[in-house]
């Protein structure tokens, strides 16, 4: 006699207890309900979302610096390390430009200020000026500068991705002068302390639902679904040039890759809808980071690709801060010529790059847009005051994106993607919590691609001349690999 079939109810009660996606849903919706309901009650709901962010960022610094210095360390080539640096730069340059230019050109067509006619002076700037906390961006050289370190334990304190990136090259570089014979207990350290951080971001990551929820209901009850309404031109064509970036994201990587971007989507709905429920990518960046080296991706592009795109490659901020500056002029019926037009995107390509971590960039950005422009009045910006919550989801989304392609696109660029795997596991065929399978000689998986493969073996080879010559670090089978752990 064949057991009876679970009641729907269970079903329903065993998916909520074991899938991450439906909870945060149900969040998500929960949410939307509480902050039109009872927006009072809502805004008091801040803490919950704000929390689980300070636990992510605690654990962003130590788990880049350990997949940085693990990924060069087991390269055993600096200098592939530094070529899929600059591959990721040209990469991410030409992605923010491609997002800037598709926002002015949606905002020619469409013009969502237009017919407005604001004056400018009738503005209270006063809500900008305390949003942004009276700051601006860094100039190029303050960029730069800023991005190195003043104390070792100073980049990790103050949360500084660009800091704990360059920290962690200079000790996986050492690791590699050094050579395993003279510091044999420094990399296994360091890969325990990996598993440590990524057990910490599994226990985290039961939090997201309430996170979700909080900070779902205090935007709602914030804000309101009144703002729509008065800004839904504006909103449409910021989500519809974001929704065609996307798909042009997903030609090109086909194209470079052969791999499907909605496959890819499928196989990070959990962490997607996270960030969509929190406003924030650093939410999910530990476990995209942990998707991405199961998917086939080597350590090393993965740990350098990815922290650096948060930095450097904005495209949802690009579209938007393209789309904002337009509409400002034309809210104020200000009418720019191509030449102010080709201002702004040369602008916004230097300031959008020290965007990252500062409290309304995004506003900062339009006000040095404007000022360098001299024709649109820089209190414009207050306009978007009321909506560009509503704009952080069309952000996240694209910036996180963008990124996940980014690491996809210079991996397979450098050889360092194992494309069977990607393809294996984006189809579902390695089951949810299989870790990789047992590494290669230069750190990852031995692609079965020809291409992929021959280009490895001979990379192999060169390294292990180079190896034998200064003493590099020999691959060793790791505790991950062995046990199998995600």
């Amino acid at each position: 006699m064949q057991p009876s079939a679970p009641s729907a109810s269970r079903r329903v009660v065993r998916v909520l207890r074991t899938s991450l996606f439906a909870q945060v849903a149900v969040a998500l919706v929960l949410g939307v309900l509480v902050g039109r309901l009872w927006p009072g009650v809502a805004t008091d709901l801040q803490p919950l979302g704000d929390g689980f962010t300070r636990l992510i960022k605690t654990i962003i610094s130590p788990l880049v610096f350990c997949v940085v210095v693990v990924g060069i360390a087991k390269a055993g080539d600096l200098r592939a390390f530094g070529r899929i640096g600059v591959k990721a730069l040209v990469w991410f340059e030409v992605a923010s430009t491609f997002a800037l230019v598709i926002g002015l050109l949606a905002a020619n067509l469409v013009r969502p200020g237009a017919g407005m006619d604001v004056d400018p002076a009738t503005l209270d700037t006063s809500a900008v000026d305390a949003k942004t906390g009276g700051g601006s961006l860094p100039s190029a050289a303050e960029f730069v500068v800023n991005a190195l370190p003043t104390s070792f334990v100073g980049a990790f304190a103050e949360n500084s991705l660009l800091q704990v990136l360059v920290l962690a090259c200079l000790v996986g570089a050492a690791l590699l002068h050094l050579g395993h014979t003279r510091v044999p207990k420094v990399l296994p350290a360091v890969e325990q302390a990996q598993e440590i951080v990524f057990a910490v971001v599994g226990f985290v990551m039961r939090l997201a639902p309430i996170a979700v929820f909080g900070a779902t209901a205090v935007l709602i009850g914030n804000y309101g679904l009144g703002v729509i309404e008065t800004y839904g031109k504006l909103i449409a064509l910021c989500y519809a040039a974001a929704a065609l970036f996307i798909a042009l994201l997903a030609v090109a990587l086909r194209m470079v890759t052969g791999l499907s971007l909605w496959k890819f989507l499928r196989y990070i709905r959990e962490e997607m809808l996270l960030a969509l429920g929190t406003a924030s990518t650093e939410s999910v960046m530990p476990r995209v980071m942990q998707k991405l080296r199961r998917a086939g991706a080597r350590d090393d592009a993965v740990g350098l690709v990815l922290p650096t795109g948060y930095s450097f490659n904005l495209d949802g901020a690009s579209l938007y801060l393209s789309i904002g500056t337009l509409f400002l002029a034309q809210a104020v019926g200000v009418d720019l010529s191509l030449g102010q037009q080709v201002t702004v995107i040369l602008v916004l390509m230097l300031t959008s790059k020290g965007m990252a971590g500062i409290p309304g960039s995004a506003f900062l950005a339009l006000s040095a847009t404007a000022s360098s422009l001299g024709a649109v009045p820089a209190g414009a910006v207050a306009l978007l005051l009321g909506v560009d919550r509503i704009m952080d989801s069309m952000r996240v989304v694209t910036n996180l994106l963008g990124n996940c392609v980014a690491v996809f696109a210079v991996s397979r660029w450098e050889g360092a993607l194992d494309l069977e795997r990607a393809r294996r596991v984006l189809d579902g065929d390695v089951p949810e919590g299989r870790e990789r399978e047992p590494e290669g000689p230069r750190g990852s998986e031995v692609s079965r691609d020809p291409e992929v493969s021959q280009g490895r073996a001979d990379d192999s080879q060169r390294a292990g001349a180079v190896t034998g010559a200064v003493g590099g670090i020999p691959v060793q089978p790791t505790k991950e690999s062995a046990n199998g752990v995600a």
